[in-house]
């Protein structure tokens, strides 16, 4: 079990079983939600993850059809996004997880619209957008 939770604590988790590996969005809708180059996520299914504490602290925004962020209402912190073309999974932010990860990064994605004023210094594969999950 990992534990995890927004800046102030308010909001408080745990995710149970193997964490996936971690992938990173270079979208301009992630750049803007969490003010960073990208965005690391985790996408886990439900039945693993579990609110312990703050559900009255989390809040959320549809940034596009069918797409939802959740963060902080105390502190801003973004925690989490569920998106109805993929149902049953929530896409937890790696930097909201407590202590060392058994996971690391597998891929980018949306590197087509990644900021100019960024580079990708690794080697890990690149996608210009989502590749299939078929």
């Amino acid at each position: 079990m990992v534990t995890g939770s927004c800046l102030c604590k308010a909001v408080q988790f745990e995710v149970t079983g193997e964490l996936p590996p971690i992938v990173m969005c270079h979208c301009q809708q992630c750049r803007k939600a969490q003010g960073t180059a990208f965005v690391t996520n985790l996408p886990v299914n439900e039945s693993q993850f579990k609110l312990t504490q703050g559900k009255d602290n989390l809040s959320s925004f549809e940034s596009s059809p069918g797409k939802h962020r959740f963060f902080c209402k105390e502190c801003g912190s973004p925690v989490m996004s569920k998106t109805t073309k993929q149902p049953g999974q929530v896409r937890l932010r790696a930097g909201t997880l407590d202590g060392d990860l058994d996971t690391r990064p597998a891929f980018h994605i949306y590197t087509a619209s990644k900021a100019n004023w960024y580079s990708i210094c690794d080697d890990l594969p690149q996608h210009a957008d989502r590749p299939s999950t078929k």
